[in-house]
């Protein structure tokens, strides 16, 4: 399932997220809260889960950073990489034993970040006109905040590939890599597993093309016309992920 838009808005819990985790458990049902956003470990998000009332382990906590640097590692066992991001991105490459520089990288993987700047971007410009292949954490153009819309991964690595002339490999959402190696994770197969987000054009697409049964929750950024602007749909639509807690061992009989 995703984490925001579903099981918290910003820093509040959706009403009835800590009632339908509790149900999963009790059911014995094991279950993955994605992020496209990369800026955060595990652990921190596992601490911002419990302050909005969640108990969610690290262990069940999978984000672009974390699937990105599975990618790497398989692609290109010990390399290097140049990184525009934060610790989550960066400590999801140490933990591979990934050298991070700006000197001949055989990377440049860019994630999400508060502090963008020129020089920054400049400098990844210059090492992907080198050489360096360009991998994106997630596509995602803007994201929120409680002062308005924010620029997102997707939209810096626009211009670089507007500079650069290449296109970066996005990892997150909807590439359906990522559920793939969170299905692995987990220890899952895609026949008897369900995808749950608030996002048509992530969430529902990727458990789509990965072969799940899909749910779209319109407690995020999605409305009850959503589902009908795109050429897919999901399994099911339903107000909130509180449509579920009575449902929990099928989610589809409710």
């Amino acid at each position: 399932m995703d984490m925001d838009g579903v099981l918290v808005h910003e820093s509040r819990m959706v009403p009835g997220a800590d009632r339908f985790l509790d149900g999963l458990r009790e059911h014995g049902m094991p279950f993955m809260v994605f992020t496209n956003n990369s800026i955060y470990t595990p652990r921190d998000l596992r601490a911002r889960l419990l302050r909005s009332g969640l108990d969610v382990p690290e262990s069940a906590i999978w984000t672009s950073a974390l699937a990105t640097a599975q990618f790497l590692n398989k692609q290109r066992p010990g390399g290097s990489a140049h990184v525009v991001g934060e610790s989550g991105l960066t400590t999801a490459l140490h933990g591979i034993g990934y050298v991070l520089t700006d000197t001949d990288p055989d990377y440049v993987v860019l994630g999400e970040t508060r502090t963008y700047s020129f020089e920054a971007i400049t400098r990844a410009i210059r090492l992907v006109e080198g050489g360096a292949r360009f991998i994106a954490t997630n596509p995602d153009e803007k994201g929120p905040s409680p002062q308005g819309t924010l620029p997102a991964t997707g939209a810096v690595a626009a211009l670089i590939e507007r500079v650069t002339g290449r296109a970066p490999y996005y990892i997150g959402k909807p590439n359906p890599l990522m559920m793939r190696s969170a299905l692995w994770a987990l220890g899952g197969h895609s026949e008897n597993t369900l995808m749950i987000g608030d996002r048509m054009d992530t969430d529902v697409r990727s458990g789509l093309e990965s072969g799940m049964q899909t749910i779209l929750v319109l407690s995020g950024i999605s409305d009850s016309n959503t589902a009908e602007r795109y050429p897919y749909r999901p399994t099911k639509v339903i107000n909130s992920i509180a449509d579920l807690v009575d449902h929990v061992a099928d989610p589809f009989a409710a």
